[in-house]
């Protein structure tokens, strides 16, 4: 059996599970967010956690098994406490600003560039190189960071661009200091 997939889910207080016909709705503080169960795959509630079982052996179910569980766990903490993604913006003059459900980013381009956020996804920019971005649902969470760290990833000689707070720009060497050892 799949060891992520045998793992109970905790359900905090104020979150509400209801699974019927292959549907899962999970609701809590944050929102309300529903997955579709694949087939094999089946959810029962036990108290205060919930368990994702798989009908057989079979190799769909077994690898659907796992992958199901940690969605499903990903939906309660997002109803319940959100999930969260920060950028930093690297450079002379690269800066982002939020307002309304856009995200009007400056990073070397000859205009701004103006991100539309998807419903569900809001944007606090602290001074001006820190964007943070919030969300109940993390795949479409992940999907805004990447997309706005794609405008101008950052590059490993001097580093500018947009990253991750997280990540680690491998810096190379450039020509002069490579010139520099002679040879």
């Amino acid at each position: 059996m799949s060891r992520i997939g045998r793992l109970a889910i905790a359900v905090p207080k104020g979150v509400q599970v209801e699974a019927s016909n292959r549907q899962v709705v999970v609701q809590g503080a944050k929102g309300k967010l529903t997955h579709t169960l694949p087939a094999g795959i089946g959810v029962a509630r036990e108290g205060a956690f919930l368990r994702v079982t798989r009908e057989g052996d079979g190799r769909g179910p077994r690898a659907l098994h796992g992958l199901t569980r940690k969605l499903l766990a990903n939906m309660v903490q997002g109803v319940s406490t959100g999930f969260t993604r920060t950028l930093e913006i690297v450079g002379v003059g690269y800066r982002a600003d939020a307002r309304a459900n856009s995200l009007y980013i400056t990073v070397g381009y000859s205009h701004p560039i103006v991100y539309q956020l998807p419903p569900g996804v809001t944007a606090k920019v602290e001074k001006q190189t820190v964007v943070t971005l919030e969300g109940i649902d993390r795949h479409i969470l992940g999907e805004v960071a990447a997309g706005i760290r794609a405008l101008r990833p950052p590059e490993p000689y001097k580093g500018k661009g947009i990253k991750y707070a997280e990540e680690r720009v491998r810096r190379k060497a450039g020509k002069a200091a490579g010139a520099a050892g002679g040879s």
